[in-house]
């Protein structure tokens, strides 16, 4: 008879932010429930200009770049999140998930903190001020997908309250660049983290079984395509 306990529970996504000097994680982020679904794009940083640099009559293309890239692919995620405080009846939520939501929204807010201190340095005669940095973000989708990231998009779609109008139930649609070492300098800890997500999708190409030129009708027809 199989109890309860055997039962493995199911990994959680989330997100780690984490201090970008230090690599110590200040704050994590589970997600009440995993999302169904994921969708994902990756768009390549391709060398060449636009057009197709041939005789079709597009212009600003160079055939020696045609398959060069500059850098990594521009990755994008996005997916629906749901929270539900009658899902924790043990867990006291006096506020309802106002807590959990404040959380996800500083991600794209700069803390009072932050902002009187630009205030500050705006009265003191300061003539440039950098733009406030925020914290490095990190996407967890179990152990094989950690990427830094920065939320692109957060919509709120609250759909119950309790008596006191606190929100007890809500959808979140997010939206997700994933930050390679074209978007941070040279050195930084996501940069590194990047790497090490890149390095891991390597070994799973690796691990795929390849197939052959037979299964696509093409075994002995051209010898451009024997494998070296």
């Amino acid at each position: 008879m199989t109890r309860y306990a055997d039962i493995p529970k199911p990994i959680r996504s989330g997100i780690v932010v984490v201090d970008p000097e230090r690599g110590t994680p200040q704050r994590i982020i589970i997600l009440q429930f995993n999302p169904d679904t994921l969708e994902r794009s990756l768009a390549p940083q391709a060398a060449g200009g636009s057009g197709d640099g041939g005789g079709g009559g597009g212009s600003g293309g160079d055939r020696n770049e045609a398959l060069r890239l500059k850098g990594p692919a521009e990755e994008s995620w996005k997916f629906t999140a749901e929270i539900d405080a009658t899902d924790q009846f043990e867990v006291a939520s006096p506020d309802g998930i106002h807590p959990e939501l404040a959380t996800l929204e500083m991600l794209v807010h700069p803390t009072t903190a932050q902002l009187e201190e630009a205030s500050r340095l705006t009265k003191k005669g300061t003539i440039e001020i950098s733009p406030i940095e925020m914290p490095l973000t990190l996407f967890t989708w179990g152990s094989k997908r950690v990427m830094p990231v920065r939320l692109t998009e957060l919509s709120i779609n609250e759909s119950a309250f309790d008596v006191n109008l606190n929100p007890i139930r809500a959808s979140l649609s997010i939206g997700m660049k994933v930050l390679s070492v074209s978007d941070l300098p040279a050195g930084h800890r996501g940069a590194d983290l990047y790497m090490a997500h890149l390095a891991q999708k390597e070994r799973l190409a690796r691990a795929a079984r390849g197939g052959g030129l037979a299964a696509l009708g093409l075994a002995g027809r051209n010898a451009g395509l024997r494998r070296g």
